[in-house]
């Protein structure tokens, strides 16, 4: 006899968000980083569905050095959110979904197309991995990093100034300095 809240194989659990999904894979670290600094976590942890083609570390590695930047240089671009938005398409869309020559609209405003004659292709890019399920949607893993034609590389100043932590200069010190010697000095008057 087997009881009805026995399950033999217990279904694996499904992360909450898209992000929560990129949170929890180090190969994500500098899409999560842009996705921060592009001010579009919260907007990936809403209600969706979204479709995320998501590109690793090593994409945007390709990138930066396609156009010899740092990836300080990519975080300050001005139309940052343009180009993660070109991999955000809305509705869950699985791999059983796609079909050859499809077009999708992305976030962004501009289209993706998709090519299966030779394995999945998004535009240029690969898909090393699909159908990674979250509450809210689905990742496709991709291996480049999708650049949608409305964006435009612009020359950014990085600014990599640290904050003074407690340096106040030696001012403070020096007056009590003097300050202590003058008053040791009046009470040995005062004391004679």
């Amino acid at each position: 006899l087997v009881p009805s809240t026995f399950k033999l194989n217990p279904e694996p659990e499904v992360p909450a968000t898209v992000v929560d999904v990129a949170l929890s894979n180090s190969d994500f670290s500098m899409l999560v980083s842009l996705l921060q600094k592009a001010d579009l976590v919260s907007a990936l942890q809403g209600e969706g569905p979204f479709t995320v083609f998501a590109p690793t570390n090593a994409a945007f590695e390709k990138l930066l050095a396609a156009l010899n930047i740092s990836a300080s240089e990519l975080m300050n671009q001005p139309d940052l959110a343009k180009v993660l938005l070109y991999h955000v398409v809305s509705g869950k869309v699985m791999s059983t979904d796609l079909s050859n020559g499809l077009e999708a609209p992305t976030l962004n405003g501009e289209a993706i197309k998709f090519d299966l004659s030779s394995g999945v292709k998004v535009n240029q890019s690969s898909v090393t991995a699909a159908d990674i399920e979250a509450g809210n949607g689905v990742i496709h893993v991709v291996d480049t990093v999708l650049v949608p034609q409305n964006f435009t590389y612009q020359e950014v100043e990085v600014q990599n100034d640290i904050p003074k932590t407690g340096a106040v200069g030696l001012t403070p010190f020096v007056f009590a300095g003097i300050m202590t010697l003058a008053g040791a000095g009046m009470m040995k008057k005062r004391m004679k």
